[in-house]
């Protein structure tokens, strides 16, 4: 505490989930959502580089994502299910890419939303797209086709 208030006076404390790293592309209005192939992230040691800063589509020094999780199937609906149920309760529109934790027990735990997430060859958004059947040009016909709509917002 006393070396983060070295750099900022607020300080967030945050109680540590272990598990695995899983994470869900979402794409959709609330009343039509499509959930990309959920994903999950292993860390060899350190912490978590998605890509290396100099040469980002080599890939990460310390980490790989599968797609598909290597988790069960109840475990795979648990995450989409839920990634669909924290985008609707933030109400987001277009895309969005919701991380969780997955712990041994089975339960799930919010890590984050990627409200813009990234949509390069490496990016794990369009990989969880295309691995559920939606390749990256339709990924953006249906985003340029909400925004038409109003419902990207």
């Amino acid at each position: 505490m006393e070396t983060a208030r070295q750099y900022d006076s607020k300080v967030l404390i945050e109680e540590a989930v272990v598990g695995s790293e899983v994470g869900c592309a979402i794409l959709g209005d609330d009343l039509n959502l499509f959930a990309g192939t959920v994903d999950q992230i292993t860390v060899s040691h350190g912490f978590f580089r998605i890509h290396q800063e100099d040469e980002p589509e080599s890939g990460s020094d310390n980490s790989t994502v599968a797609v598909p999780a290597d988790i069960s199937e109840a475990s795979r609906s648990l995450v989409q299910e839920t990634a669909k149920a924290v985008y609707r309760a933030l109400g987001c529109g277009g895309l969005s890419r919701v991380d969780m934790f997955l712990k041994e027990d089975g339960q799930v735990v919010l890590n984050e939303v990627n409200t813009l997430p990234g949509m390069t060859s490496y990016s794990r958004y369009p990989r969880m797209m295309a691995a559920a059947g939606l390749p990256l040009a339709d990924v953006i016909d249906r985003m340029v086709s909400l925004a038409l709509a109003g419902n990207g917002r």
